[in-house]
């Protein structure tokens, strides 16, 4: 199953947690089948997004369509200097335990 990780710093969670909830670039018609949201631990205000995705090239039309959204937005959503780390994954191998 591939999947874009993005990871990167904002400045206010819930109002990040608000855009995103706003579906800017309609994530199920872009092909994304499943997200999930981290935060981490140490830090509320850094988040770790997987976008799951039935095939590979579906993500990979995506992740252009987010950077550009990105720039666009970075500066009210207070992403930071770096701006989001996005890459895309394809599963190799998963095992339950």
């Amino acid at each position: 199953m591939p999947m874009i990780v993005i990871q990167h710093p904002v400045a206010d969670f819930q109002a990040w947690k608000k855009a995103f909830d706003g579906d800017p670039l309609g994530r199920a018609r872009s092909g994304v089948t499943r997200h999930t949201i981290f935060r981490a631990a140490d830090d509320p205000n850094y988040v770790v997004v997987n976008l799951e995705f039935a095939s590979l090239e579906q993500a990979r039309k995506y992740l252009p369509a987010l950077r550009e959204l990105w720039q666009r937005v970075g500066d009210k959503i207070g992403f930071g200097s770096a701006g989001p780390q996005a890459r895309i994954l394809d599963e190799t191998e998963s095992v339950n335990y």
